[in-house]
Formats: C-alpha cells, sequence, structure tokens
C-alpha cells in the first residue's frame, strides 16, 4: 500500500494541478483519501496561474468507492460529513476539474467524478452506485446524478444499484470522452482548450457556468445527509445490508 493516498504535483508550467489517487486496487474513498484530496485542491484554490485539476489513478480501477466500515452507524455521520464537505469544496473550485477513469468508478468514486466538470474513460471504465444492494443509498449521488443526466436515467442508477460502461455513459452525457489512455485525453483536451486561456477569466466563465448547478446540488446535499443519517439508518435493513456485506454473507431484508 502507498505511503500516501494521494499524488499531487503541478505540471505545465504550473498550470495543471494533478491529483492521483494511489491505493491501488481499490482506491477507497475513504476518511485519509477524502481529506489528502480536500487539503490539496483547498491549497491551490487561490493560485493565480492555475488553469485546471486532473484528478486520476494509479491501478486499474478509479475507486470501488467508498469504505463500507465507516458506513456503519457508528462512524457513518462523520464519513458523511467529510465526504460532503470535499464535494462543496469541488463543486465550488474556481477552475476546470477533468476526471479520468479506468475500470471500477464505483459509489463515493463516481460522486467524486460526478462534482468535477468533465469525465473522460477508457472502454473498459464501468460506471455506477450499488448502495442500494446493500440497503442504503447514496445521498450526493442523488444530488449530482438527475442534474448531470436527468431523471429518470439517474433514477435508473440510483434504484436498480446497475453499472453501465463508458459508451453508454458518454451517451447519456455523465462521460465527455471515450479513449484508450483517458489521462492522455484529458490532457490533450488541457493543452488544445485550455491552455492558452486566461485564468482570471476562466475562474469567472466556470463561476458563471457552474454556480446554479453548484448552489442546488450544495443545498440538496445537507437534505439527503439528514435523510440518510436520521432515517435510513436507524432502519434494521440499512443495519442488516452492511454488516452482511463486510461478513461476506447474503443480507436478510425484514423490509423495517
Amino acid at each position: 500500500m502507498s505511503a500516501v493516498p494521494l499524488k499531487v504535483w503541478l505540471e505545465k508550467d504550473g498550470a495543471l494541478l494533478r491529483l492521483r489517487l494511489a491505493r491501488p486496487k481499490a482506491n477507497l474513498i475513504d476518511a485519509e483519501m477524502i481529506g489528502a484530496v480536500f487539503v490539496a485542491l483547498d491549497t491551490h484554490r487561490d493560485n493565480p496561474g492555475l488553469l485546471a485539476a486532473l484528478i486520476d489513478h494509479e491501478g486499474p480501477h478509479f475507486s470501488f468507492g467508498a469504505s463500507v466500515e465507516e458506513h456503519l452507524p457508528e462512524r457513518c455521520e462523520a464519513m458523511l460529513r467529510q465526504l460532503h464537505s470535499l464535494l462543496h469544496e469541488i463543486l465550488g473550485w474556481p477552475r476546470p476539474i477533468l476526471v479520468a477513469v479506468r475500470g471500477q468508478c464505483l459509489g463515493g468514486g463516481l460522486e467524486l467524478a460526478a462534482a468535477g466538470s468533465l469525465i473522460f474513460a477508457a472502454p473498459d471504465a464501468q460506471l455506477g452506485q450499488p448502495e442500494i444492494k446493500l440497503g442504503v443509498f447514496a445521498p450526493a449521488a442523488s444530488v449530482l446524478l438527475p442534474l448531470r443526466i436527468g431523471q429518470a436515467r439517474a433514477e435508473d442508477l440510483l434504484l436498480s444499484g446497475r453499472s453501465i460502461g463508458a459508451a453508454q455513459a458518454a451517451v447519456w452525457g455523465l462521460v465527455s470522452e471515450v479513449a484508450d489512455d483517458p489521462a492522455a485525453a484529458a490532457l490533450a483536451y488541457f493543452d488544445r482548450h485550455l491552455s492558452a486561456r486566461s485564468a482570471a477569466s476562466l475562474g469567472l466563465a466556470v463561476r458563471a457556468a457552474r454556480e446554479p448547478f453548484a448552489e442546488l446540488a450544495r443545498a440538496r446535499l445537507d437534505d439527503v445527509e439528514a435523510l440518510y443519517l436520521e432515517k435510513l439508518m436507524t432502519t434494521r435493513d440499512a443495519n442488516e445490508g452492511l454488516r452482511a456485506f463486510i461478513e461476506k454473507r447474503q443480507p436478510e431484508w425484514k423490509h423495517c
């Protein structure tokens, strides 16, 4: 396991912030990973020469999602609030955030990606929100996906727990480009479309384009967080589903 969950550096003469999830193969979006991404983005928020950020990953998979152990009742409040604080930071970050995805991009991993600007995906990428299979729901995705891909498509993913491939995600508008090397495709996009821009003007353009989306998402995140903590986690089945996953057995639903 890598000593650090996230690798951070600047390239393109300091105009591009690189963030690389560095805990393969799962790249879990756990407390340590969330904290590292938050610090990296916050540290570079006021960098005047920065034009964009690119989030990619080591290993074959972008992320298997959040740590199931951190979803248990005694830990889920702290986990959700930390994750949602990170998503607030991403939603309000003053430059485009590009995301490059291979393999599995699930749960909290897809929530992280969906909060960014553009997703570049490899043909083998699988994107989904499997939380309902564990007897819970995906709070942030319940907000972000309807805004990004429409209500019916979002409900399909959120209520079924199924994953879709990169090609279908592109048709739905969740993925911007499918490429054999998604990080290279994201870098090419940066070179073609962002590298010659004024950082000051680009920052204001990001604000103009994203502010309605970001404001609605931030407001709704508070609502779904309360629904998750105050309603869902008081049900028997939510706790059964999480513990069954950890214990590697089939859950026994009582529908209450």
